[in-house]
């Protein structure tokens, strides 16, 4: 008797680099079907190639013509209001708080990874996997016992920090199949598949218009500041500047200045010299770890925003909390981005900057 095939859940998002992933799973010989999650609720508008905007139905469209290319079944399933709940609401409360948010980690977590795949089994779309087009790797630790995530071989599109937040068991059941490859391998796939998404643009954002729209905030007039108090100039609103920002400051200055930090009581934005956004550490809260980083069987480094390599660092703990001391002193940690932690290529957890 022939053995029944693995059934696996892709996530087409309509680019290529989802396409890809469920070609290759079809070439593996998976039982595969393909799912899109719809999120536009028609807040906002913007334009171009983004997750979260009025070209969604575009991107269903192209999702549909690479699954009819693929010979799979291909279902949309609405995630309208989770998304508004869980995704688009925290983004407008975490910039509101003066903090700089990070929509992708928390949609990966609670509608990609879990919604999504949680209504298709609902709707009767039963699989053992799921798998999406991330840059990103699983390997099973037998030290730890546990499917870790992994760095993507490509460096320049590892996507590892914005999966750090996946439970265990979304973990466990997760494939990449784009893990080990380089884009430009991906692309001659689909080019030599005939996809018809093989020179799609890459998407730049979770939306494409500017975050204004989404927040809904009418101009508020403060003062751009520096650390001793002295006005330097004015803003429209403290929720359009996040730590570590340099352009779009409206200033003229002998030297470059960095944003220090926000404060939404004063509506004041405080900046500074590049040395004076330096931080030598900082703390985090809601860890989140597959593996504690006292059990770490190699040497700590850190991301602290998703475009740097991972630096060393030493981890402390403290009350529940853990403070992380950088080995060189780093620009600016933004409040509200996650600090992901590496040992060699493995991500221990991470947690969200305070």
């Amino acid at each position: 008797m022939r053995k029944a095939k693995a059934k696996v859940l892709a996530g087409l998002s309509g680019g290529v680099d989802s396409a890809v992933a469920a070609m290759l799973l079809v070439e593996r010989g998976y039982a595969v079907t393909g799912v899109m999650m719809a999120v536009y609720g028609g807040e906002g508008g913007g334009a171009g190639n983004a997750c979260y905007g009025p070209g969604e139905a575009e991107d269903m469209a192209r999702a549909g013509e690479v699954a009819a290319v693929l010979g799979i079944p291909f279902h949309v399933i609405n995630c309208v209001d989770d998304y508004e709940k869980q995704v688009l609401a925290y983004f407008k409360r975490s910039y509101l708080a003066g903090e700089t948010p990070n929509p992708c980690l928390r949609c990966n977590q609670a509608v990609k990874f879990g919604l999504l795949p949680a209504r298709a089994r609902s709707l009767g779309l039963e699989a053992e996997f799921f798998a999406t087009g991330h840059y990103a790797r699983t390997v099973f630790s037998e030290k730890y016992g546990l499917t870790l995530l992994a760095r993507g071989a490509d460096r320049r599109r590892d996507q590892s920090y914005f999966l750090c937040r996946l439970k265990r068991e979304q973990l466990a059941s997760a494939i990449f199949p784009l893990g080990d490859l380089e884009k430009e391998a991906v692309r001659a796939l689909a080019k030599k598949a005939g996809l018809p998404v093989h020179d799609l643009p890459d998407s730049q954002d979770f939306y494409a218009g500017r975050y204004q729209e989404l927040l809904r905030m009418a101009p508020l007039e403060g003062a751009i500041v520096d650390s001793a108090g002295t006005e330097l100039g004015r803003h429209q609103g403290y929720w359009n500047f996040t730590p570590g920002q340099r352009r779009g400051l409206g200033l003229t200055t002998a030297e470059p200045v960095y944003v220090l930090r926000v404060d939404p009581r004063r509506n004041q934005v405080v900046v500074g010299s590049r040395q004076a956004a330096l931080s030598a550490s900082c703390l985090i809260a809601e860890p989140h770890f597959f593996v504690s980083p006292a059990r770490a069987d190699a040497a700590l480094r850190v991301k602290i925003r998703s475009a740097q390599e991972p630096v060393p660092v030493t981890v402390t703990e403290e009350n529940g909390r853990f403070r992380l001391f950088f080995d060189s002193p780093q620009p600016a940690p933004a409040p509200g981005q996650a600090a992901v932690l590496y040992a060699e290529d493995v991500v221990l957890g991470s947690g969200i900057i305070q």
